[in-house]
């Protein structure tokens, strides 16, 4: 028992004569030569005598020796051997040069020194590690162990690695603290397992043991067959999933345990049978790789400068741990979110993957706290760059994978198809459509959508929007650092993110549209209105917008929250940029957008195209709308919702549109134009007339809904706020007779016959601020227009003439005399002429020449008609009843009757009526004077509606009379010429 080398210490042995320690090297050293018959253990037969191999090989295949007495001797000589570096298989002959060369101990011949056979193993086998995470970089200091020498060290840690006691270096550094937290393991080599490092790397007392720890730890990196329990346990099943390929390289790449990792790992994820034991001691080695990058030398080299810049071996280590299968394997994960998983997650199985998958559900949510956050995106940084590293998503999709995207095996990368690219590839067929072809199964789109929710989170989960966007992050949303801001901003620079950014932010943006629970964090603020009005539509397992259509239609509800609304509103003013932005719409109308409006992208751009091509073929009554009927439905929504909202489209006050662009300007025309088109589309107009249209425009066709309220205006049922919303709408239909589609269909001849001058004038959808209306009322006054065209000017003029805001040049013209002469009248709440019966009374006042004419020509179509002029007619209404009621109105002729009872001296007008007649008689005849006729058709006006009418026509007869009586009684004047000159 003297020969034991568990009785020495490297402290004790100082009074021991060398003699002595000579004959017991001696006797040792004869040990390592038996002379027993060894046949029982045939792979030793072949091993060389006398130089430690026969042992070496003997201790290797100790489990097959069956007999006890064999069996013990072979298990004192391991103690004996290990108790001295030359006694172990060769190491003297291979390893003597890097002995002296590393300056690790000393082999010459009498120096032996007992108490550094331990450590001289321990130097060696720091100064391979060393080696290990240094061979890449270069350093000349750096001394290489020969490859001999590197084999003889891995294959000692190996023979030692099922018993504590034959690694002398790490017993004596550990023995203390093995005796404190191992004490209740029985056998010695249990302390090696990760599960008990554990405690010893965390909590030991004395630095030396855990070095010696971290040395063995990445001597087992290196090699997997250093671990004595994993090698045991995983044996056959190495075998059986061909992940030994080269048994005589224990250095080569198949040796290393990230290599047998993946391997084996690649197996449980194909399906194949693993046993329980082996994934035991996976899932436990997969935990030391996430606790320690250090025992990666990969990590190591790569990462020493800047771990995500440098760094791309760490994502290597993230696929051998494989934290994803089970979060447990991140001991800081692990600890961090433990309440959270107790309180959100504790409906799922301890270890199911999808605990992951839950506390992603979680994230940014109450239940969640902050460091469980940090540790949680940490994580997913890296699963997010490899779809492999989702196990869910492995299963479920790793055929997909192979058909559509010509992947390789879980643990096989290829160059043309890297792990990133695999999940842009999958979400790329997710939504194709049946026509589009080679579309994912079912499962494997649930788990997409389910990695694209998740992503949505935080752009770094993103690795292809964080890589090209990285620039345009820095550029446009330093500053937006809350939860969501960055997409969102980066979605508000669209236009001015570079391309490959503006490219994958686009198609995000698209895919969100289609999808809009991709959107996390809206779909949690619109939770309770999707609950209260969305949840038919929520409840779809594939979502076509329908849920964002639900949205928009619902904002104004009381359970629209802020931060919901905020969201809805802009996910609107981005679908504004682009219409591929807008699913359905996309889906409806891309085939009419190429053929129609080709070139053009913007979506406000795109409806005003279509929607003006269905305007002129309605309005020219085309055979077929070149429109599809599936287009125009989806276009009436995207109105819709355009219309509701001043940042979808503008509806600015006339003293604002003067400070617009004039680039500006003409949008605002074209969507005023639609709007105009179609009542249906002012939002809100049908938001505040709501209850007067269902009562005054239950029956009438959905494009006249406002002409249905102008007719019901005044009617005393009417809502103040109705009838206030109906009189800006007529101010803006007659800005421009193009905003008027009755009027615009009704003159559609007169216009370009009267009033060409003015369009050819005029640029193209620019206002015309009232001229050619002003043109037709003037030719209405001539009695020249078509009767649809005279109908629809005729109620335009009585509508006018009660409010002074619906004639756009008389406004325009004379804002500064109504400001001074008038400012009282134009004060009032209820606008019924007095403003018009100011300016005509204070007719000798006005300065401007402009606003004077404007004046006259109000006179002047007043003479053509009596409804006309409100405060005239509401005079004299008792005596056009009493007096002209067999008279036609129109034309003038009630006007006519009127002007001969007040020259007849038997009639007797009501005194109001009477007064205000002389008073326009006075008026029309300043205005003959100030505007004498311009042309024979205005004398012919003028002469027809003068109150002396018959008396210059009698003038006029009676002179055509005299001038024919003149020439039959004096003859020819000319002279007579001869008939013979005639045929000459």
């Amino acid at each position: 028992s003297f020969t034991s080398p568990l009785n020495w210490d490297t402290q004790g042995g100082m009074g021991i004569s060398t003699l002595f320690l000579q004959l017991v090297f001696i006797l040792k050293l004869s040990l390592t030569h038996p002379t027993f018959p060894i046949l029982q253990i045939k792979e030793c037969n072949d091993e060389e005598r006398g130089r430690g191999y026969l042992v070496s090989c003997l201790v290797d295949h100790r489990v097959n020796i069956s007999e006890f007495q064999c069996n013990q001797y072979i298990t004192k000589m391991t103690s004996i051997i290990f108790s001295d570096y030359r006694l172990i298989c060769g190491f003297m002959d291979k390893c003597k040069e890097d002995i002296n060369n590393l300056h690790c101990g000393s082999i010459n011949v009498g120096h032996k020194d007992v108490h550094t056979q331990g450590e001289v193993i321990a130097c060696l086998e720091k100064a391979l590690v060393r080696e290990a995470e240094q061979q890449q970089q270069q350093q000349d200091h750096v001394r290489p162990i020969k490859e001999e020498c590197q084999k003889a060290i891995l294959r000692v840690a190996e023979l030692s690695s099922d018993d504590f006691h034959l690694d002398r270096h790490l017993y004596f550094s550990c023995r203390d603290d093995r005796e404190r937290f191992c004490q209740n393991v029985r056998g010695c080599h249990c302390c090696l397992h990760p599960k008990k490092k554990k405690s010893l790397t965390f909590k030991y007392s004395r630095d030396y043991c855990r070095d010696a720890l971290t040395t063995r730890q990445k001597l087992i990196s290196q090699d997997y067959r250093v671990s004595y329990s994993l090698a045991k346990a995983c044996k056959v099943d190495l075998r059986k999933q061909h992940c030994s390929l080269d048994t005589n390289l224990p250095r080569a790449r198949e040796a290393r345990l990230s290599y047998l990792l993946l391997c084996l790992e690649a197996a449980v994820h194909r399906g194949r049978p693993v046993s329980g034991e082996c994934q035991g001691e996976m899932l436990d080695y997969r935990r030391m790789l996430m606790e320690d990058f250090s025992l990666s030398p990969e990590i190591v080299l790569h990462c020493r400068t800047e771990i995500e810049v440098e760094c791309q071996q760490l994502q290597t280590l993230i696929q051998s741990a494989d934290p994803g299968a089970d979060y447990r394997i991140d001991r800081a994960l692990n600890e961090a979110c433990e309440s959270v998983i107790q309180t959100a997650c504790k409906h799922i199985r301890n270890g199911d993957p999808m605990i992951l998958s839950c506390l992603m559900e979680h994230l940014y949510t109450e239940k969640m706290v902050e460091d469980c956050e940090h540790r949680l995106l940490e994580l997913q940084y890296f699963i997010s760059r490899d779809w492999k590293l989702d196990p869910i998503l492995y299963k479920k999709c790793q055929g997909d994978a192979t058909r559509l995207c010509h992947t390789h095996g879980w643990n096989e990368t290829s160059e043309l198809m890297p792990p990133g690219a695999v999940f842009s590839c999958l979400y790329r067929h997710a939504y194709r459509t049946e026509e589009q072809g080679r579309r994912l199964s079912r499962d494997c789109k649930v788990e997409v959508q389910r990695i694209l929710h998740q992503r949505a989170l935080d752009v770094k989960l993103d690795p292809e929007l964080q890589k090209r966007c990285m620039i345009d992050l820095g550029k446009w949303c330093s500053d937006k650092t809350d939860t969501g801001q960055e997409l969102e901003c980066l979605q508000d620079h669209l236009e001015d993110l570079v391309s490959a950014c503006r490219e994958v932010v686009g198609n995000l943006t698209e895919l969100e549209s289609e999808d809009i629970q991709i959107d996390a964090l809206l779909i949690r603020a619109c939770e309770p209105v999707i609950q209260t009005h969305c949840h038919d539509v929520a409840d779809n397992q594939i979502d076509t917008g329908d849920v964002m259509e639900c949205l928009v239609q619902h904002k104004h509800q009381k359970e629209m929250n802020d931060k919901c609304l905020v969201g809805v509103t802009h996910f609107q003013l981005i679908q504004m940029k682009d219409f591929r932005f807008s699913y359905k719409f996309k889906m409806a109308c891309k085939e009419d957008v190429l053929r129609l409006c080709p070139n053009i992208k913007k979506k406000v751009d795109v409806v005003i195209c279509l929607s003006t091509t269905v305007r002129n073929d309605t309005l020219q009554e085309a055979r077929e709308q070149r429109v599809s009927l599936k287009c125009r439905k989806q276009l009436r929504v995207e109105e819709l919702e355009m219309s509701e909202d001043i940042r979808l489209e503008p509806e600015l006050l006339p003293e604002q549109k003067k400070q617009l662009s004039p680039r500006c300007h003409q949008r605002i025309f074209r969507l005023q134009e639609v709007e105009m088109s179609d009542p249906e589309l002012d939002y809100q107009l049908m938001r505040v007339c709501k209850q007067m249209i269902k009562r005054f425009c239950t029956e009438a066709d959905a494009r006249n809904v406002l002409q249905c309220l102008k007719q019901n205006k005044n009617s005393e049922l009417m809502d103040p706020k109705c009838k206030q919303m109906i009189t800006k709408r007529q101010i803006t239909q007659n800005t421009d007779y193009r905003l008027n589609p009755v009027l615009r269909k009704a003159c559609r001849a007169d216009i370009p016959k009267f009033c060409q001058s003015i369009l050819n004038k005029a640029g193209e959808d620019s206002e015309l601020e009232g001229q050619v209306i002003a043109c037709l009322k003037l030719k209405y006054a001539d009695q020249r227009l078509s009767p649809d065209c005279e109908d629809q000017i005729r109620v335009i003029l009585q509508e006018s003439a009660l409010d002074y805001r619906l004639d756009p040049q008389l406004q325009m013209h004379c804002s500064d005399e109504i400001s001074k002469l008038c400012a009282e009248e134009a004060a009032a709440q209820e606008q019924t002429g007095q403003v018009e019966e100011c300016l005509k009374v204070n007719l000798l006042k006005i300065k401007q020449e402009a606003c004077k004419k404007e004046v006259l020509n109000m006179l002047k179509e007043s003479k053509a008609d009596i409804f006309v002029d409100p405060v005239l007619h509401t005079a004299c209404a008792l005596d056009l009843k009493h007096h002209c009621a067999a008279i036609t109105p129109g034309r003038g002729r009630q006007m006519s009757c009127l002007m001969e009872a007040l020259q007849d001296k038997r009639v007797r007008l009501q005194p109001e009526c009477k007064k205000r007649l002389q008073d326009r008689i006075d008026m029309w005849s300043y205005a003959a004077k100030v505007a004498p006729a311009e042309g024979f058709s205005d004398l012919a006006v003028q002469v027809m509606t003068s109150p002396s009418k018959n008396y210059i026509l009698f003038m006029i007869a009676l002179s055509v009379c005299v001038l024919f009586l003149v020439g039959l009684l004096c003859g020819r004047i000319t002279k007579r010429v001869t008939r013979e000159l005639k045929d000459r």
